[in-house]
Formats: structure tokens, C-alpha cells, sequence
């Protein structure tokens, strides 16, 4: 694993080893799938496997789940920073048990080798490339909203590994929790040293709930929802101290 990266845009820049060629996701993409095999796949084998995972490799630790307790029995939308390859896909399945989630994901998650079969019976929801399947996509999206689950999805969109900071994100993806008028919450993975291991820990701070603002002009309010998530994913991403990797910015 490199030490330093250089980087020249926060926003397109991508630093996962993995190279796939995504297939494309149109209107016979099937997004809802057999749902007693997605149950047997997620709760008995992938679930607990996460939490082992997450707890054995990350030492990862949950700080502010009490705030997700009132809204056990309602969906909701959870945006978090996009700093592991390994981890983003299975540490919310941790601190938002025993709510079921579902992840908005590009579609190179459901194009990877034998893996990418079983992505979709675990909770991916990849991305749409029409139309067709924008619409079956959306009503996916909303299903599972309305079945009490939480969405995940990184707006960072690429991954920048054990990256401290909150890279500046667009606001696009806030439309589909004005859209179902749903909370939103947000998480933030920071980066703690702890001796004797030379990988720092993970402690992961959730806050929310941050609601739409129904006053305001639907553009005005995705706005608003994105910036007051980013503000606060921003706060919290000053308790990392350390930095695994160096990232620096490359000299126009």
C-alpha cells in the first residue's frame, strides 16, 4: 500500500486497486431479487461475517447509535465518507443492525467476478444507465425506504483509502430523501492510533436526524440537506489523528 498519494481533483479522482468493466445496468436489470434467498444470504452468512470483520481487522468502534433509536421503525437515508474498499461495504451493516441496508453503489459492484453475483441478494441497488431502468431504480429505492430500511450511500462516490478529511461532494444525491421526504443520517469514519498496531482504528461518529426543509424551493433543499451533512461530516473528521496515508495535491 502506497504511503503518499498524489491527487489533482477530489471529486473524480480514484485511488481502489480494483479494475472491473461495469456492465450495463438497463431496464431488465432485475433490482429486487429472491427475497428468502437475500434473507438467508444477508442475516445468516454475510451479517455476522461483517461484524467479525469489522471488529477483528478495523477494531472498529460505534459512537452515537442512540440517536438512531427513534427512528427504528421508519427508512431513512445514511451518507457516509468513502475511505475503504473492504469496509464501506459492511461497517453501516454494524451500527445500523438490526435495520436491513441497502447501498446505492456504481455498477461495478454487481460486475465483479463471482462476487457481483451475490451483491444484488445483499443489499446493492447499482446505479442506473437509462431511463427504463432510472424508474426501476427509483421505485427499488423507494420500496425499501417504505419497508423501514436504511439506504447508504458515499458521495464522495470514489475511494480515497484511510483519507482524514471530507473531500467536497455534489448535493445530487440528497434529492432522493427530498424526493420520499425521509431523515437523513450521517457518518463519519475516523482514523484513531492505537499501539501496538501500526493500522490506526476506526471509530465511526453518526449524527443526525437532518430533515429536509419542506419551506424551501426543492433545488434550495437538496442544497441545504448536502451542505448541512457535509458540515457536520467535516466536524467530526478532525477527531482522525493520524494519517496512514499522505495525500498531497499536485502542482498545477
Amino acid at each position: 500500500m502506497r504511503k503518499t498519494i498524489y491527487y489533482g481533483d477530489e471529486q473524480n479522482d480514484e485511488f481502489s486497486s480494483a479494475v472491473i468493466t461495469p456492465k450495463k445496468i438497463d431496464g431488465g436489470y432485475k433490482y429486487i431479487r429472491n427475497r428468502a434467498l437475500s434473507w438467508f444470504l444477508y442475516n445468516i452468512i454475510a451479517r455476522p461475517l461483517a461484524y467479525l470483520f469489522t471488529k477483528l481487522k478495523y477494531r472498529q468502534k460505534s459512537v452515537g447509535r442512540e440517536k438512531l433509536k427513534e427512528y427504528r421503525k421508519t427508512g431513512y437515508f445514511v451518507y457516509g465518507n468513502h475511505t475503504q474498499a473492504g469496509g464501506d461495504p459492511i461497517i453501516p451493516n454494524v451500527f445500523l443492525y438490526p435495520k436491513n441496508v441497502y447501498f446505492i453503489v456504481h455498477p461495478n459492484n454487481v460486475s465483479m467476478p463471482f462476487f457481483g453475483a451475490f451483491m444484488p441478494y445483499l443489499g446493492a441497488l447499482p446505479l442506473p444507465d437509462d431511463m427504463k431502468a432510472y424508474r426501476n431504480f427509483a421505485a427499488a429505492v423507494s420500496r425499501r425506504i417504505s419497508e423501514r430500511s436504511a439506504v447508504v450511500i458515499y458521495p464522495e462516490a470514489h475511494i480515497w483509502p484511510y483519507y482524514t478529511k471530507i473531500r467536497d461532494f455534489p448535493d445530487t444525491s440528497f434529492s432522493y430523501p427530498c424526493k420520499e421526504n425521509a431523515p437523513v443520517f450521517c457518518f463519519t469514519n475516523t482514523y484513531k492510533k492505537q499501539k501496538p498496531f501500526k493500522k490506526p482504528r476506526i471509530i465511526t461518529y453518526i449524527d443526525g436526524p437532518f430533515l429536509p426543509d419542506a419551506s424551501l424551493p426543492v433545488k434550495q433543499r437538496v442544497k441545504a440537506l448536502r451542505d448541512e451533512v457535509y458540515k457536520t461530516m467535516c466536524a467530526r473528521a478532525e477527531n482522525s489523528d493520524c494519517a496512514y496515508i499522505t495525500y498531497i495535491k499536485k502542482e498545477k
